[in-house]
């Protein structure tokens, strides 16, 4: 019989949530609007029109979530503070009652023992900033690292780690160029003026965390980074996939690590912009030291060139959430692949989560890993037993600890993991029909019930060792109790 697997007894296990899926109260305290509030309020733009205006009322829920966090044995949460909360217009002084939200969320966390690990842009920009121009307008890099300052001075040397941006892929790709995303602008050419902020952002912003806690900061960035493979060993098909490894990941990694865009990009976007956007000293500023790199992984995708304009599986909306839009990746076309897929219609791959953390390891053998996503949608429903029997969630997480596991074999040095999500929540375009939880909330009464999955993690996060996929039994009385105490009122 197979020992098994376990992990080092400083592993970080934790869980993750954004402020707009989560908070609500998006009027609280000065708090201001972001291009989310907005978005979202735009006929058609998110399912059934759905807002995150209660989110799942975190704001109010506070101490009882972080109850529940504890109850599940985390030693870590990964939370994203919300831009308008600190700055109503992305501009001026901080608004103290939206840091004191952030205060006493890190405070309670270690009073619990868990680790504070803070994003400090997770997509809701403050509204005045989008009206100014959005990412696109380089200004906005400074706004952004006036901000970081303000939140790295409040919360100081107790956060365990700092990650700036949140997949700033989505951020310029899904935001201003195929619409999909807050603010829904479609002009691929702003789309990559976005990428080039958002790089200088992280850059501005790292040093600005690091001036105001303390040099010894640590500071990352989290990228959702594709896993392509070309459908043949055609040359064609592999430049294909090539290219888009450029525009979807290099255009990030190159800037972040080598100082520098990948050789080529530049000419296969000539037809959208001649990148002017790029100034003198620009990435110097964006090239700054990197403490940790944060991963993001869900799924992969199978490339082959195309004759004509780029094109996707008829896979639904979902799928053209994990590629970038046609005008930015020219040449591609993206298949059908055979295989269990999650309700984002993702295909579930974890050997791709071994390919990429592997590869990034023989990249930058120096650089910490950090897992701050990973995890999949499926319908859940609450049963007459008062459980939620997540079986497919169970499998693809275990499938993705293995595979993990197998990366760290390899020698990738990964520090932790943070299942997403701590909660179901606002699932962006998705509105609440999509459920990533490892807690199920029940949107009208906002009560909390651990789903099987949930269970199954706790036994990994207080144990280090990988549960088999049917070890989810729990005594009811435990269930009951944990119920009770995440759906009470914050006091």
């Amino acid at each position: 019989m197979t020992a098994p697997r376990r992990f080092p007894p400083d592993f970080l296990w934790g869980a993750a949530t954004a402020a707009y899926q989560i908070e609500g109260s998006v009027t609280a305290d000065g708090r201001g609007p972001s291009i989310w509030d907005t978005f979202s309020r735009t006929p058609g733009a998110v399912l059934n029109g759905d807002t995150g205006d209660t989110g799942t009322d975190h704001y109010h829920r506070l101490d009882e979530d972080v109850a529940l966090m504890a109850d599940l044995g985390l030693r870590a949460y990964r939370f994203s503070v919300a831009w308008p909360r600190v700055q109503p217009t992305g501009r001026g002084p901080a608004e103290q009652r939206g840091l004191d939200l952030y205060r006493r969320l890190t405070d309670r966390l270690l009073d619990r023992g868990i680790a504070p690990v803070v994003t400090l842009y997770h997509w809701d920009l403050p509204q005045p900033l989008e009206d100014a121009g959005g990412w696109p307008e380089r200004d906005t890099a400074w706004r952004f690292a006036d901000y970081a300052g303000l939140v790295a001075d409040a919360l100081g040397d107790r956060v365990h780690l700092w990650t700036t941006l949140n997949e700033p892929w989505c951020s310029a790709y899904l935001g201003y160029s195929s619409g999909e995303h807050a603010p829904g602008v479609q002009d691929p050419a702003r789309a990559l003026a976005a990428v080039h902020t958002l790089n200088l952002a992280h850059g501005l912003g790292a040093r600005a965390v690091r001036a105001a806690a303390g040099d010894d900061a640590p500071v990352s960035i989290t990228l959702n980074l594709e896993v392509n493979r070309a459908a043949t060993d055609d040359p064609a098909d592999v430049a294909a996939k090539d290219r888009l490894d450029r525009v979807a990941n290099e255009v990030f990694l190159g800037p972040l690590l080598d100082g520098a865009y990948p050789d080529g990009v530049v000419e296969e976007t000539a037809h959208l912009t001649d990148w002017s956007f790029v100034r003198d000293g620009d990435l110097d500023l964006v090239h700054t030291r990197l403490d940790a790199l944060g991963v993001n992984y869900y799924t992969t995708s199978l490339v082959r060139a195309a004759t004509g304009p780029a094109t996707a599986p008829a896979h639904g909306r979902a799928s053209a959430e994990q590629r970038p839009p046609a005008d930015v990746a020219t040449g591609v076309e993206w298949l059908p692949q055979a295989g269990p897929h999650t309700a984002m219609d993702w295909l579930v791959d974890p050997a791709g989560f071994t390919e990429l953390l592997v590869s990034l390891h023989r990249r930058r053998p120096d650089l910490p890993l950090y897992v701050l996503e990973n995890g999949a949608a499926y319908p859940d429903v609450v049963t007459p037993d008062g459980r939620v029997h997540d079986a497919e969630r169970v499998a693809y997480l275990h499938a993705h600890v293995e595979a993990l596991g197998a990366a760290m074999d390899a020698g990738a040095d990964v520090r932790g993991y943070m299942a997403w999500s701590l909660m179901d929540n606002f699932e962006w375009a998705f509105g609440y029909e999509r459920r990533f939880g490892l807690v199920h909330v029940d949107y009208p009464t906002m009560t909390r019930t651990v789903k099987d999955s949930g269970h199954w993690y706790r036994r990994l996060a207080t144990t280090g060792e990988l549960p088999a996929v049917d070890a989810v039994d729990v005594d009811a009385a435990e269930v009951d109790a944990v119920e009770v105490d995440a759906a009470a009122p914050a006091r």
